[in-house]
């Protein structure tokens, strides 16, 4: 059994967010709740993570979240006849950005192990740590979890050893944990990914996560094989302790429908329908990390046709207040 899960108060955790809403204090309010919450630390750089990791207060148990490192992306013809669109239509840097494709892995996997107070788990997204990291996590007593969208994944984070599978379905908000930019996530519900998952030998400890909005929907998946925790990011965008800009918490209390498309960042991920979404949620290739950084000046207009607003599915469904009274209604 993770130690981290049988020590808390309550099932209930507080997922990752990169990008600005997961903040020190946002973590700290789930610990002292009886909770657990991890800092978002994939997009920043080694030294802004550095900086939130060396932050954290003596005694509070906290976990991150890290981006794996991503294959170099190839520039195929679609990509650039996209790139040539969005110069024609939105006026775009003529250039492609020149992305760093290790998600600083490294320089913040040895920011963790050096902490004064590091966090009792780090966990991976778009990838899996390798046999070693997961060892030197270990030496350290650190817990290494990771997030898997498929069958083949689970099995094989679960053979290199990690100590808890974050299984996200297809309601999450933010990107899909694929471990590939091209793969098509599947559209499997979480309950039954969780359930084809456990015929298939997929025997380590589970956490669920995605599309919980009520006590009903996490009492439902603490029912499922292994699930021994459910994980919610979305449904905690509007706490008085999250980093969410104004501007989102305008548009998420606006509320509106959710699409799954590339069209945020050139990586499947749910977020807000938009009019840029809807107008080429179709055609963006996969082309993550290179989109983003193409309109962020579009962006930093807080322009609503051009929105990048990342959130789960019945977004009218949450919740403002501080981070221990969403966790409360969401225990039931």
């Amino acid at each position: 059994m993770s130690k981290v899960l049988s020590q808390l108060d309550t099932r209930i955790l507080i997922a990752p967010m990169a990008g600005g809403p997961s903040t020190p204090e946002l973590v700290t309010a789930a610990d002292q709740t009886g909770s657990f919450g991890f800092l978002g630390l994939g997009t920043m750089s080694v030294a802004q993570a550095q900086k939130l990791i060396d932050g954290m207060g003596d005694g509070v148990s906290y976990g991150v979240n890290l981006f794996a490192p991503q294959d170099p992306l190839e520039i195929t013809a679609e990509v650039r006849e996209f790139h040539q669109l969005l110069q024609r239509e939105y006026g775009v840097a003529e250039a492609l950005p020149e992305p760093d494709y290790t998600n600083g892995w490294e320089g913040k996997l040895e920011a963790v192990l050096g902490a004064q107070n590091p966090p009792a788990v780090v966990s991976s997204t778009f990838g899996c740590f390798s046999s070693a990291e997961i060892r030197r996590l270990h030496d350290a007593g650190i817990e290494a979890w990771v997030t898997v969208t498929t069958v083949e994944d689970a099995l094989s984070a679960q053979d290199a050893g990690a100590d808890v599978l974050v299984v996200q379905g297809p309601a999450a908000g933010g990107h899909r944990g694929t471990w590939s930019v091209e793969e098509q996530p599947s559209g499997l519900g979480l309950g039954d990914l969780i359930e084809t998952m456990s015929l298939a030998g997929v025997n380590a400890q589970l956490v669920a996560s995605g599309g919980v909005r009520t006590a009903d929907d996490a009492a439902t998946l603490l029912r499922l094989p292994r699930v021994k925790a459910v994980s919610c990011g979305s449904a905690f965008l509007l706490a008085d302790e999250a980093g969410t800009s104004e501007f989102n918490r305008r548009l998420l209390r606006a509320g509106g429908e959710t699409v799954a498309s590339r069209a945020f960042s050139g990586r499947v991920a749910r977020g807000l329908e938009t009019e840029f979404s809807r107008a080429h949620g179709d055609d963006v290739p996969a082309m993550y990390p290179l989109l983003n950084p193409l309109l962020a000046p579009l962006r930093g207009r807080e322009d609503e046709r051009m929105a990048y607003c990342l959130v789960g599915e019945d977004v009218d469904k949450l919740a403002a207040g501080s981070a221990a009274e969403i966790l409360a209604q969401l225990r039931g």
